[in-house]
Parts: structure tokens; C-alpha cells; sequence
């Protein structure tokens, strides 16, 4: 048996243009995860998010269907952004808590996730600037940094790993550290 074939976004959609059940199986292997993860850390089970992922390939192949329709950003953006708005749909049709916009047509299929998709790719991009920031670090502020604000060390834990006198001492490190951290955030620089 061959291989699995490795497909692009542009070959996904161009699949799904043309009904090739390998793309469109692949692509439902491929992305899954991400809606799975969406909808059980958002109040939700294994079976809402494959219904929920069902409903959002269908969208996909539909809107793949108009000649009109240009993907302007990546799939799996694409795909987590409408997964992202049926289920918050769906979340409001089963709970009076949630207050959200329906930015569905009646045949179900979703009108613009422009502004989602936007705000979800600005998100992933700060996301990698500030692991990129926070690498060009250095120890030992790197290190102090995770162990704070990750892993949720008390200041008194980090002032004993690293030898600090006192958690005061390991305070004003982290300070340090952080100031650090947002010019090279911030200001594209480390100093």
C-alpha cells in the first residue's frame, strides 16, 4: 500500500472542488484534533465536536463549490474559526447563559468569518513573536519566567532554585526579566 499523500491548502480545496474522497478523507483526519480540542475545553464531548466537525467540512465543501470563494488564510484557520462559531451557536441554542450574534444564513451555512479568522491569525502571530522574545532571553530569566508564569512556581520556590536570598530578591529578578521580555516583545530587541 502506498504511501499517505501529504496535501497542501490549495490541493485540499481543489480536492474538495472535485469530490476526491482522498482529500476529503485526509482532510478529516488532519484537523479533527483542533475541534476536538475547541469543544471539550468550550463545555463540550467527543461526539458534539465530530458533529460539529462534520458540520464544518460540509461548510468548507460548500463554500469550496463557488467559483467565487477564495481561501485567505490557512485551512486549519478556516476550519477552527467556523467550528469555533457553530459551536457557540449551538451553545446558545441549549443555553441562556451564552449572548452571541447568529451570523448564519437559514440554510446554516455561515455568512463571513473574516473578523475570526483575522483575530485568530493575529493570536497564533503574537503567540510565536513571544515565544520567539522570550527564547532570545537567555538564562536565567527564561527559565525564571516559565517557572512563574507556566508552571506557577510561588516566589519562594523560585528564589530557592536559584539561589536567591529571598523571594524579594527573586521578585525584582523577575521584574528585570520582564521588562526585558516586553521591549523585546514590543520593540523587536533584547536588551
Amino acid at each position: 500500500m502506498a504511501a499517505k499523500r501529504q496535501f497542501t491548502d490549495k490541493e485540499f480545496l481543489e480536492g474538495l472542488r472535485s469530490s476526491n474522497n482522498e482529500a476529503l478523507s485526509t482532510l478529516y483526519k488532519k484537523y479533527f484534533g483542533v475541534v476536538l480540542k475547541y469543544v471539550l475545553n468550550n463545555s463540550g464531548t467527543e461526539d458534539e465536536a465530530q458533529d460539529i466537525y462534520q458540520e464544518t467540512v460540509i461548510v468548507l465543501y460548500n463554500n469550496a463549490q463557488k467559483p467565487e470563494f477564495e481561501l485567505n488564510c490557512a485551512i486549519q484557520t478556516y476550519i477552527y474559526s467556523v467550528a469555533k462559531r457553530l459551536w457557540l451557536k449551538q451553545l446558545n441554542k441549549h443555553s441562556h447563559v451564552y449572548k452571541l450574534s447568529d451570523n448564519a444564513d437559514d440554510d446554516g451555512t455561515l455568512a463571513d468569518v473574516g473578523s475570526d479568522v483575522t483575530e485568530h491569525e493575529e493570536k497564533e502571530k503574537n503567540l510565536l513573536k513571544m515565544g520567539e522574545s522570550l527564547d532570545g532571553l537567555g538564562e536565567p530569566c527564561k527559565t525564571l519566567i516559565e517557572d512563574f508564569y507556566i508552571k506557577h512556581l510561588s516566589m519562594e520556590d523560585i528564589a530557592e532554585k536559584f539561589g536567591y536570598t529571598n523571594a524579594d530578591n527573586a521578585k525584582n529578578q523577575k521584574y528585570k526579566c520582564l521588562q526585558r521580555l516586553k521591549r523585546s516583545f514590543f520593540n523587536g530587541e533584547e536588551k
